[in-house]
């Protein structure tokens, strides 16, 4: 598919073959405060979901991608579309590379093809994402993609039993 192919990257939909990236990726505790997740997932837990991906987005609410090296078909990272609202026309967004492949502009590339496809093939009219004031990294890559931040949530996010703030950012459709 064209549309979700970059220089870099190519952004996929789940296969029955990403079973153990998946399972890698959900069950690192690293990940788990930008994921909020509290307790480990069973490959059968993630089998199943890896069964129901099949889902359109307008049916799920959600549309998670995989961020594929093309030559090597080397797993990179997941990208995401969640809280999907087709009426109001927006989505929350969220990206995931893994440690081993961070720095090498995968994730920027990987933001841009998405916030393409958001626009001009499901029509939505804004994309959102929530970011922890402490993650310098994400904030980053979403203000080169011009979302703005327009307030912060306090206390919003309990991690290690620490309260964090997190920042809503959007990106409003030209």
């Amino acid at each position: 598919m064209m549309t979700l192919t970059g220089k870099k990257i190519n952004l996929r939909a789940l296969e029955p073959e990403d079973l153990d990236f998946l399972y890698q990726i959900e069950n690192n505790e690293s990940f788990w405060e930008i994921s909020h997740t509290q307790t480990p997932f069973s490959k059968f837990i993630l089998r199943q979901y890896l069964e129901n991906a099949h889902l359109d987005i307008f049916e799920a609410k959600q549309l998670r991608l995989l961020i594929e090296e093309p030559a090597t078909k080397q797993q990179l990272g997941m990208i995401d579309l969640f809280d999907y609202n087709p009426m109001h026309k927006r989505a929350g967004i969220g990206i995931l590379i893994h440690p081993d492949f961070q720095k090498q502009g995968f994730a920027t590339e990987s933001l841009s093809i998405l916030i393409k496809y958001a626009f001009s093939y499901l029509n939505v009219h804004q994309l959102y994402a929530n970011i922890t004031t402490d993650n310098s990294k994400s904030i980053a890559l979403f203000k080169k993609h011009s979302f703005k931040e327009v307030g912060i949530k306090k206390d919003w996010i309990l991690f290690e039993g620490k309260f964090k703030d997190e920042v809503l950012f959007q990106l409003i459709k030209d």
